[in-house]
């Protein structure tokens, strides 16, 4: 059985090394496209969310989880985005733009539910 603390360190763990593998492949190789592709840079917004949330949730574990999950969507977003208007033809196909994406959505989306784990099992939003 895992404890509260080790299931935060593993959510933390994989949330950044998803975002340092997420800025790696957007400047290094190019997700979308080829290398130098601006339409990698939409990727820095999932990034943007992930530093913006973090602070503002105070590193909490509900808040984390929340800020985990902005991450998912926006991932999701710009995969939809790209597949849907061929951005990155004829070097990036629509299932390459999937698999790609759907790692990163994966792997952000275990993470925030790991925090949520041990948040406790919720994250309520607090007013």
């Amino acid at each position: 059985m895992t404890t509260t603390k080790t299931t935060f360190g593993l959510a933390s763990g994989l949330s950044i090394m998803a975002s340092i593998l997420l800025i790696w492949l957007s400047l290094g190789v190019g997700i979308i496209g080829q290398d130098g592709d601006p339409a990698n840079r939409m990727y820095f917004v999932v990034i943007a969310i992930g530093i913006a949330g973090a602070l503002l949730s105070r590193f909490q574990a509900a808040g984390l989880a929340r800020t985990l999950l902005a991450m998912t969507l926006v991932q999701t977003a710009i995969a939809a985005f790209a597949v849907f208007t061929g951005l990155g033809q004829p070097w990036s196909g629509p299932l390459e733009l999937s698999l790609l994406n759907g790692f990163f959505v994966v792997m952000f989306g275990v993470a925030a539910w790991l925090f949520q784990r041990s948040a406790g099992g919720t994250a309520r939003a607090t007013a």
